[in-house]
């Protein structure tokens, strides 16, 4: 099992006042997955997302990551994990913006280490997965929304993560440019890539092969997408 979610609950204190984003969840995710998290703003999918990204820990219950229970780590040896075993995507794509997007996907490369004849390598191999070989030197103002996405998730599997998370990762994207996003989501999936998308949209949610709804912060259904 990749992911163990066990009763886990998150709760945040304004005042007097006690807000259970999350209340009492329980998830288990396998390898080679392909999940949807669907719910409304403010259901707790956002606050689901961080605890599964290791971006923050859980209020109450534990969160087992491969075997390693991240309730109980320190936010450095969280880090550890978020950066070697979780690619992200993001609605905002949040590359930078004065780096090409050949120099985007390099980045997590050089921070792990790797001599600049291997990552250079294999940028232009990831890039060139995603349809993006004619586009390496390009800014991201001189890219589509849909273009940056695409360098966005070429970032996103530059270590080879185990898992990837997708937070609206269609949510600034005209319809067309959200399919063709979708579409390498599902070819991903299809060679083994655990992937796991936040959404708020279920045309976006059926494209994967699982569905767990959520609202008010609880886990109301868990299915089998068909097809």
């Amino acid at each position: 099992m990749l992911i163990e979610v066990k009763h886990v609950s998150k709760i945040y204190r304004m005042g007097d006042t006690e807000v259970r984003a999350l209340d009492d969840v329980s998830l288990n995710v396998e390898k080679g997955e392909f999940v949807a998290i669907i719910g409304p703003s403010g259901s707790g999918k956002s606050t689901l997302m961080n605890i599964l990204g290791c971006l923050d820990s859980p209020s109450e219950g534990d969160y087992i990551f491969d075997g390693k229970n991240v309730s109980k780590l320190t936010d450095n040896e969280m880090a550890e994990i978020r950066n070697k075993n979780i690619g992200f995507v993001f609605q905002n794509f949040n590359l930078l913006p004065k780096l090409t997007a050949l120099e985007n996907v390099e980045l997590p490369l050089i921070y792990a280490g790797q001599k600049p004849s291997r990552y250079k390598k294999k940028a232009m191999e990831l890039l060139n997965a995603v349809g993006l070989s004619g586009r390496i030197h390009h800014k991201p103002t001189e890219l589509s929304g849909g273009q940056q996405q695409r360098v966005a998730i070429a970032r996103a599997l530059a270590t080879d993560p185990s898992i990837i998370l997708a937070d609206e990762p269609t949510g600034n994207l005209d319809t067309k440019s959200g399919v063709e996003i979708m579409n390498i989501f599902q070819r991903l999936n299809e060679q083994g890539k655990t992937i796991i998308i936040i959404t708020h949209d279920p045309s976006i949610a059926g494209y994967c092969k699982r569905m767990v709804h959520i609202q008010d912060g609880k886990i109301i259904k868990d299915e089998k997408v068909e097809g």
